[in-house]
């Protein structure tokens, strides 16, 4: 405490007032008089000095307090239950604190999911790498037959398109997650939105023969993305196209209520385990279902879009009946 000028200037200011009232006493009244000013300005600059003492061990506790902080310890508390300015001090501090605590609890958690991501995403690019580097080596074979080198060049360019879309998808993903994309908040036809998505999915739907029935009101609108929201329907059509068998159905209708608009996408293809239903939208999950080209990304991205434009989506399904998707975007954001 006495180092602080302060402190020094105040004990300094003390002493002459104590000393020019001491003289003026003496000069104009009894000794006795001064004795008692200056046993009065002894007690008052005492209480002072004490009291001063006090607040700086507060202070100094409290930059202790800090410290700790500072290293790490996020588990003390330093509040109690008086009132006055140290008190509230020490309350915003906490405050502070337990804020720090949480952020440093989200980085961490962050940390895992990026080190999850990358032992993720290295998992699925190890497989078509390794078996493009066989093909490759194959291929540099000049007696290999002319039928071979076809099939294992398609199989390459087939590989790559997959690695592709992986990249492409997690790209995708990580700027959401990382919240540099702004969605917009447009009125976007139901129709217009289906049509959009669905010119990904008429090739392969037509290759298993498969039929398509689309019903609906072309009046129904909802707010949202145009472009990301036909981004997160084009991976469900995906997921139930490639689930549906030859010759199977799909079927996408809409409708609105003052409350939300709602898409529901159907399929009768094989359906999905009852254990698998919790986890299918997150990330490179992959269900006993899935075929082995699926790499558990698209519905997770699917989820991902929806819900950060305050969207719901939940899927309902029976093993061997089929499969539904439910969307809702609400008219009015839920608080």
């Amino acid at each position: 405490m006495w180092r602080n000028r302060e402190i020094q200037l105040y004990i300094i200011t003390m002493i002459l007032i104590c000393a020019v009232v001491s003289v003026t006493a003496t000069i104009f009244f009894t000794i006795s008089s001064v004795i008692l000013v200056l046993i009065t300005t002894v007690l008052l600059i005492g209480c002072s000095l004490v009291f001063t003492r006090w607040r700086y061990k507060e202070i100094e506790s409290l930059s202790g307090y800090l410290r700790q902080i500072s290293n790490g310890n996020y588990k003390l508390d330093v509040r109690d239950n008086h009132e006055g300015e140290l008190s509230i001090l020490k309350s915003d501090i906490y405050k502070v604190t337990l804020m720090l605590s949480e952020q440093r609890t989200f980085l961490e958690q962050d940390k895992v999911k990026l080190t999850n991501a990358i032992s993720d995403i290295s998992h699925q690019l190890k497989t078509p790498l390794t078996s493009m580097m066989v093909m490759a080596d194959l291929l540099s074979d000049h007696k290999l037959d002319e039928l071979k080198r076809a099939e294992f060049t398609q199989n390459i360019r087939v590989q790559l398109e997959r690695m592709e879309w992986l990249v492409s998808s997690l790209l995708k993903l990580s700027k959401i997650d990382a919240g540099t994309v702004i969605f917009k908040k447009d009125k976007v036809s139901v129709r217009t939105l289906i049509e959009r998505a669905l010119q990904s999915v008429l090739i392969p739907m037509d290759i298993k023969e498969q039929t398509l029935l689309v019903r609906g009101d072309e009046s129904v609108t909802f707010t949202g993305d145009k472009h990301w929201t036909a981004e997160a329907l084009i991976n469900i059509l995906k997921n139930c196209v490639e689930h549906t068998s030859v010759g199977g159905k799909v079927s996408i209708s809409f409708s609105e209520n003052p409350l939300y608009t709602e898409i529901k996408v159907e399929d009768n293809g094989n359906g999905i385990l009852k254990e698998d239903l919790p986890y299918i939208f997150r990330r490179f999950y992959k269900g006993k279902n899935a075929g082995e080209d699926s790499v558990g990304i698209g519905l997770a991205m699917a989820y991902t879009i929806i819900t950060s434009q305050q969207g719901d989506i939940e899927v309902r399904s029976e093993i061997g009946k089929g499969t539904e998707f439910h969307i809702k975007f609400y008219n009015k954001v839920r608080t």
